[in-house]
């Protein structure tokens, strides 16, 4: 499956208070997944194994390193929750790069995804992910809704993380 996706991380100071507005909000709650997030080494993008509890995926994308909301060109392909053949595979052909460590906290408004993570390392953070499944709600469309939740969940440009908790692991 390939889908546009425009996002923005933060570091988040009050994960309990965003976890209230996004509820306010009526936010639809997934739980709480431990994710173990393989990136591996590659030409260009980043391509990444998800083990989890709720999420299970191979996923590959592109995205600029900029502080405003990013557009992403995502490839994701769904794995069972026994990946390890494949990624015994994937770290024999290509060698893990980086492991993230999080436990993330899953909200759902209509077609945005916000996740509150805690990464082991790096400390609390914000997502939000505006997300076009089904090519027919357009970037510039994303990018709005990103902004209001920006906006909404009161995250200040200083908080805005430009890269991946993957490069930021990297830079320890």
């Amino acid at each position: 499956m390939k889908f546009l996706n425009v996002e923005i991380k933060a570091h988040c100071n009050q994960p309990q208070w965003v976890e209230q507005q996004l509820l306010k909000a009526k936010a639809d709650y997934k739980g709480i997944d431990h994710q173990i997030d393989t990136y591996f080494h590659i030409p260009e993008g980043r391509l990444k194994l998800r083990e989890g509890a709720i999420e299970n995926a191979l996923i590959f994308y592109q995205r600029p390193n900029q502080k405003t909301a990013k557009p992403s060109l995502i490839t994701y392909h769904k794995t069972s929750q026994e990946a390890n053949s494949l990624k015994s595979v994937l770290n024999d052909a290509l060698s893990t790069k980086v492991i993230v460590d999080k436990q993330r906290k899953i909200f759902f408004i209509d077609n945005v995804k916000f996740h509150i993570d805690e990464v082991m390392g790096l400390g609390s953070f914000v997502e939000i992910e505006a997300i076009d499944y089904n090519n027919d709600i357009g970037e510039e469309t994303l990018q709005k809704q990103c902004e209001y939740y920006i906006e909404y969940l009161n995250i200040q440009s200083q908080d805005l993380v430009t890269v991946s908790y993957s490069d930021l692991l990297l830079l320890e």
